[in-house]
């Protein structure tokens, strides 16, 4: 099923040199080939290359074809040594390459040239609802999740458990991140489950059977192989003394459903709701990084139990409600945070049909707010 991606390319490596991140099967190599099938692909999935450049990473010079001017280098952490040479021929032949990788750990810790502000960085998120339009199922998105090789899968439980299982064998164990897979396996676990709460590595090193030391480097594996994503706290209210520890989501409800063994989830449930916030907060990602929108992307709870799902900056304060019917105890948070000075706006997002207003409160069903999100509406 070919899905357009509000993801481009071309223009922005016609320019400068290119990062594009993305977690495994989101569709990088599809993007690729709708975008650059024009231009020299190094591909390091290929293992005889792969073993040529990381003896030779210089054999890359001789490699590329003469003028040309785009060069595509697949999975560049398999071998991020190649980075110097590519510093090299973008200094040298003006060359501009897209350097795509699953895993931006290897990168890091082996000090390699990040090519120090040469290149930009662009990510690659599953498909968000704006892309799958009417083929979007509230139901599907938040059972199966939307990586496209299981959305549109006709066995999307096998391909979920395959895909976990991929992720623990060859980019944790393969890529030697950790020493200690059941260790990691179930640490994974216990992350899934509290997936969408405000982090404690300590109680989670208890339920995991790890050390809170390790927790911390866990989670950073999860960053740095872009299966989660930190959200950090929203550390400006006045009027209420905020909690300042962070939120941690991981990257798909799918995903999360998989690693718990969920196959099926009632949008009745607080399963559903934590998966929703999930959905929504990945719509916003893709659109501040799609969309190069300066944004910053934070949460609020206050130590007398007020919160908020999401703010943008410190203007717009978001609440997700996986619900068809909105009450005054729904908006407890906003109208909190709306007693906050920097704070302009406040949306609540439900599964209902009908557009609310509730004073200075905002509701809308989660089709009119993707459509609000993509035409910048928001304030």
């Amino acid at each position: 099923m070919k899905i357009p991606r509000l993801q481009t390319l071309k223009p922005t490596v016609e320019k400068k040199t290119t990062f594009l991140f993305g977690p495994r099967q989101t569709g990088k190599s599809t993007l690729i080939k709708n975008e650059l099938a024009d231009h020299f692909l190094v591909q390091l999935l290929d293992a005889s290359m792969r073993r040529m450049l990381l003896e030779n990473p210089s054999r890359l010079i001789n490699l590329i074809p003469e003028n040309e001017k785009i060069v595509v280098v697949d999975e560049i952490q398999k071998v991020p040594e190649l980075l110097d040479v590519v510093h090299l021929l973008i200094e040298e032949k003006k060359i501009n390459f897209l350097l795509t990788g699953s895993s931006a750990r290897k990168l890091k810790k082996t000090g390699v040239n990040l090519l120090g502000g040469r290149a930009r960085t662009r990510h690659l998120f599953p498909l968000v609802c704006k892309e799958l339009d009417t083929r979007f199922d509230l139901q599907k998105a938040l059972q199966t999740g939307t990586l496209p090789s299981v959305y549109f899968s006709d066995s999307p439980h096998e391909d979920l458990k395959n895909y976990v299982s991929e992720y623990l064998i060859q980019e944790i164990a393969g890529e030697g991140i950790s020493r200690n897979i059941p260790a990691f396996s179930r640490f994974l676990e216990v992350a899934a489950l509290n997936n969408g709460q405000i982090l404690n590595y300590a109680a989670i090193g208890s339920d995991a059977g790890v050390k809170r030391g390790t927790v911390q480097n866990y989670y950073e594996i999860l960053e740095d192989t872009l299966i989660g994503f930190r959200l950090p706290a929203w550390r400006k209210s006045k009027t209420r003394k905020a909690i300042e520890a962070d939120k941690f989501y991981l990257f798909d409800a799918g995903v999360v459903n998989s690693v718990v063994e969920r196959k099926s989830v009632s949008l009745k449930t607080p399963e559903a709701g934590v998966l929703f916030e999930t959905l929504v907060l990945n719509e916003l990602r893709a659109w501040i990084d799609y969309r190069r929108k300066d944004v910053k992307l934070s949460h609020w709870k206050s130590k007398s139990n007020f919160e908020v799902d999401f703010l943008l900056n410190d203007s717009v304060a978001i609440e997700v409600k996986c619900k068809d019917a909105i009450n005054e105890k729904d908006l407890r948070g906003l109208r909190a945070i709306l007693e906050e000075k920097p704070v302009k706006n406040a949306v609540c997002v439900y599964t209902g049909d009908s557009t609310l207003k509730f004073d200075r409160i905002h509701v809308y069903p989660l089709k009119t707010f993707i459509d609000m999100v993509w035409a910048d509406l928001l304030g």
